[in-house]
């Protein structure tokens, strides 16, 4: 069975430069089903996929956060459902995130807020003869005290999260 591992983020990927400092970090891997999509693309196919309780958590976090005057981000699955990868531009908002960067294997995603920055990493490997890797890595610098109360719930959700959104790209 194709499930979602915990490794460690890709060497040689743009994440790995934004590694030093981090005061989380987690990276997950699985064999796309779909070796054709761009990184771009895999990262749709999983928000597209998103599993309900993961919406319903994001709506939860944007309630509770409001009231210390954080920003909305929306819904996981909060994407157009038929843009196709090649539509989006650096600096254009994808579902809850900014991307930032764009080739076809590796995709930075994130967002900037006055307690944290995160970033988002989808980087697809593709050796020859082998299936394509996809792994997702997350780095979250925080700013301040109000960062680091606001990662002690997510860091532990994030360990759930993750691996559920990733299990659409294997399946």
């Amino acid at each position: 069975m194709n499930t979602p591992t915990a490794v460690a983020p890709p060497a040689g990927s743009r994440i790995a430069l934004r590694l030093e400092g981090a005061d989380f970090h987690d990276a997950w891997a699985i064999d796309a089903a779909d070796p054709s999509l761009s990184a771009l693309g895999q990262f749709l196919k999983s928000a597209r996929a998103t599993p309900r309780w993961v919406d319903a958590c994001m709506t939860l976090r944007n309630r509770a956060v409001q009231l210390v005057g954080l920003k909305n981000l929306g819904e996981l699955s909060g994407i157009h459902p038929a843009r196709p990868d090649a539509d989006y531009r650096p600096g254009e908002r994808v579902g809850i995130f900014t991307l930032f960067e764009n080739t076809p294997d590796e995709v930075l995603l994130g967002d900037r807020d006055k307690h944290l920055d995160v970033v988002v990493s989808v980087h697809c490997a593709r050796p020859a003869g082998q299936p394509v890797r996809v792994t997702v890595t997350t780095v979250v610098h925080t700013k301040n005290r109000l960062g680091r109360l606001y990662m002690l719930p997510v860091r532990p959700m994030h360990k759930l999260i993750a691996p559920s959104v990733l299990r659409s790209i294997g399946a």
